[in-house]
């Protein structure tokens, strides 16, 4: 695999059992790569241990006199020169290679779940814990993939030096490989510890970001309840609890460091005193005490390798947690197994009792906002799942068609749920309504029907065209330079023109005034004539627009009419839509069993019919 070729045709399916499983599974798939940069290690790495001998020779040859000799170790010197340089210099761009692509294979599989449970994803996991898996941690995980290799081409050089040293002289070359093992793993004690505070650390920093990005989010909030301070505050104590543990994880990183400056250091000056004390008396030659010398301090390069794998293990294995975390969510507890088959129908939902029929506005009412959340997810497809994984509830049906048991792009295709916070990403206004469609529905007939005129409007003012064209101009970052309303209504418009066969609406005017939203509902009655349409909502202008409405109470549905039948004839129905309290609706509860409405209550209801 070339950077070239990225992104993967497909990036398969990954081990999500553990993070260490998952990380394994990442090397295997990238074992012709690993085997590459191995290879060029070797090279690299053995390229340097023939440096010695080499250099042992040109000394033994100096001492003896012997030019012809000085010349051959001169010319594999030179020829070591361009080995080591050649084997870097792969080494390297193997590695990188190794590094990007599985980043690469991990962000895909991030996307590829995204995608996959769409709203539902933030419901499931953080979003900021989302953010930080496909950023930061993606970036520690192809750390350690880059690294085994050639940590594998260091540990196999010392193994080759070693023997080769205990064949070439016993005497110094066995000191040398009975203290690798020793310098190798004298830091494994240390490493739980300080993989300990490396994990507090992320934590912690992981916690000061969301205080961070909800603060941001939410600071034109805070400016007008003069919060700024306070989550300043929070802020402030939050990154002061990061610098701590960032520092306490460093002390344990520099004490690893220093074990390992430390141990070489002592073997060192023991070989020095042990190999001078033999070349004294006679028993080695000075040139082979330079060659045995060379060796074990150019063996010290390779063994830092076993502390940046220690390092990397230590980081890449939360981070590989993370990722597990995010990837092992599925949309259903049950793979999809009808192929081929684009479902139509009724949508209907087992759980509740919900039947949206086909070709009809159907309002949805309940009294939960968060039950009704989870209500259009679920029709949706995306079944609510337990804690052991299993379903909790059955699928929802459209037609006589599961949505979970056929395949995604399907699903997405039949059923389009748009959530209560929609989000609009950046680019013109062209491109946010660039969207898969059936073609039938234009972006004009779907901003005329969700009224986005004075939209139009102010867009064309802001227009980098001449002839101030609205749809080439560039929206901010989740059109943070739109009004909320706005910003809901370009939502709609986007939903609109995809023209699903079901189309769900949570909440789709909560943020308009009254004027508009029966302008919005009318719209959205007329444009989406003849196609199954599903909208929550408690506002009487919206419900009076629907072909009929279903009352949803305690996760079932209890009353199913029209908008002015249900206001006279249920209690719960006119409780949630005239928002009366505790005490009005006590007061109400009789009347309405004798068919009696009280005087305050049929004011409201003259009030809300006059609004309709």
């Amino acid at each position: 695999m070339q950077i070239r070729d990225l992104p993967y045709s497909d990036p398969g399916d990954p081990d999500v059992r553990s993070g260490p499983r998952f990380l394994y599974w990442l090397g295997r798939n990238q074992l012709a790569g690993q085997l590459k940069s191995l290879s060029w290690g070797l090279l690299h790495q053995l390229g340097i241990a023939g440096l010695p001998v080499t250099v042992g020779l040109a000394v033994q040859a100096v001492i003896d006199r012997s030019g012809g000799r000085l010349a051959l170790a001169g010319g594999l010197i030179l020829a070591l020169g361009v080995v080591i340089a050649v084997g870097d210099t792969m080494l390297h761009r193997t590695a990188v290679t190794n590094w990007i692509s599985a980043a690469a294979r991990v962000q895909q599989l991030l996307a590829r779940k995204t995608a996959e449970l769409g709203s539902a994803l933030t419901r499931r996991v953080a979003a900021g814990e989302v953010v930080a898996v496909s950023t930061g941690d993606v970036e520690k995980i192809g750390w350690f993939v880059e690294a085994l290799s050639r940590f594998a081409a260091a540990a196999t050089a010392l193994v080759v030096i070693c023997v080769g040293l205990a064949f070439y002289l016993p005497s110094l070359g066995l000191m040398v490989a009975l203290a690798m093992p020793v310098l190798a793993l004298a830091v494994l004690p240390l490493l739980p510890r300080a993989t300990r505070r490396a994990d507090e650390q992320r934590e912690k920093a992981g916690k000061a970001t969301e205080l961070a990005s909800d603060t941001v989010a939410g600071l034109r909030v805070l400016r007008g309840i003069g919060g700024e301070e306070l989550f300043l505050g929070r802020y402030r104590r939050a990154s002061q609890e990061v610098r701590r543990a960032a520092v306490r994880s460093a002390r344990m990183w520099a004490l690893i460091s220093a074990v390992q400056v430390l141990l070489p250091g002592i073997l060192l000056i023991s070989l020095v005193w042990h190999g001078a004390t033999l070349a004294r008396d006679g028993r080695i030659d000075v040139g082979q005490l330079v060659t045995v010398y060379s060796a074990a301090t150019l063996m010290l390069f390779p063994l830092r390798h076993f502390e940046e794998i220690a390092m990397a293990y230590s980081f890449s294995r939360p981070s590989a947690q993370r990722a597990v975390r995010v990837l092992s969510l599925h949309r259903s507890a049950r793979e999809a197994t009808v192929e081929g088959v684009t479902p139509t129908g009724d949508l209907y939902d087992p759980a509740t009792g919900l039947m949206a029929p086909r070709g009809q506005f159907t309002a949805v009412v309940c009294g939960d906002p968060d039950e009704a959340g989870r209500l259009a997810e679920r029709l949706g497809g995306h079944a609510e799942t337990g804690e052991d994984g299993d379903e909790a509830a059955p699928s929802v049906l459209l037609g006589a068609v599961a949505l979970d048991e056929v395949p995604l792009d399907t699903a997405r295709a039949a059923v389009l749920v748009q959530d209560k916070d929609p989000v609009l990403l950046s680019g013109t206004l062209q491109e946010l309504l660039d969207v898969p469609s059936s073609g039938l529905v234009t972006a004009e007939a779907a901003l005329e029907a969700a009224q986005c005129g004075d939209v139009l409007s102010a867009l064309a003012q802001a227009s980098p065209d001449d002839d101030g064209d609205p749809m080439r101009t560039r929206i901010t970052e989740r059109g943070r330079s739109l009004s909320g309303g706005q910003r809901q209504r370009l939502a709609l418009a986007r939903s609109l023109v995809t023209d699903p066969e079901a189309l769900v609406l949570d909440e789709p005017t909560s943020a308009v005034d009254s004027h508009t939203e029966a302008r919005v509902a009318a719209g959205i009655a007329k444009l989406r004539e003849g196609r199954t349409t599903v909208a929550f909502a408690s506002s009487p202008l919206l419900l009076d627009a629907a072909d009929r409405v279903v009352l949803v109470h305690e996760g079932t549905v209890v009353a199913v009419g029209v908008h002015r039948e249900l206001l006279r004839t249920e209690p719960r129905y006119r409780a949630v839509v005239t928002r009366e309290t505790d005490d009005e609706a006590a007061a109400s509860a009789p009347d309405a069993v004798t068919g009696i409405a009280s005087v305050s209550t049929a004011k409201s209801i003259q009030e809300i019919e006059e609004r309709a």
